[in-house]
């Protein structure tokens, strides 16, 4: 079973990639669950989307010791990574965030929105950056089914740039 929690600022679309991500693992045959909080501004407060991916039932519905956690705000960090499991994955924006928790062990700093804004031109881009990144490191969900769950929910015409997007994300981890 794997806990992921993708928090961030509202409006940088981290529900959207929970979303995906729960839709790919059922492509894949697994079981998931995902559900969303935030914060009462719409877009800029504190945002979460909570996936669990798992081969057997899933007895409990909420993350309680995410095995990875993709914090694309500071705010987002200081709110959400207190409970990354011993030995789990923090995954920051480096565009973002500059202050690293001390608990956090095994921190990957990866410079998502830059990529975005630079080899896309447009920062909005950034959720499926991250989605190929977490993707890639965790292999919780094949990349033929990441790869359909999002064309299947980014809005018509936008395929190919997120297509291209979703493989930037995957060549961020090496």
């Amino acid at each position: 079973m794997m806990e992921l929690r993708l928090s961030g600022s509202g409006g940088q679309g981290l529900i959207l990639i929970g979303i995906i991500l729960a839709e790919a693992a059922l492509l894949d045959n697994k079981l998931a669950i995902q559900s969303q909080s935030y914060g009462p501004e719409a877009r800029g407060g504190a945002s979460k989307a909570e996936v669990i991916i798992s081969e057997k039932p899933i007895h409990y519905p909420k993350v309680t010791e995410p095995d990875l956690v993709l914090a694309m705000s500071q705010e987002a960090t200081n709110k959400y990574a207190t409970d990354l499991k011993t030995g789990g994955t923090l995954i920051i924006d480096t565009t973002f965030v500059k202050d690293v928790p001390a608990h956090a062990k095994n921190v990957l700093k990866l410079p998502i929105t830059k990529v975005a804004h630079e080899q896309l031109g447009k920062a909005l881009f950034a959720n499926i950056v991250a989605l190929g990144a977490i993707v890639s490191l965790t292999k919780a969900v094949s990349v033929e089914a990441v790869t359909k769950a999002v064309l299947h929910r980014v809005p018509q015409g936008t395929e190919e740039i997120n297509k291209k997007a979703l493989e930037l994300g995957m060549g961020l981890i090496k």
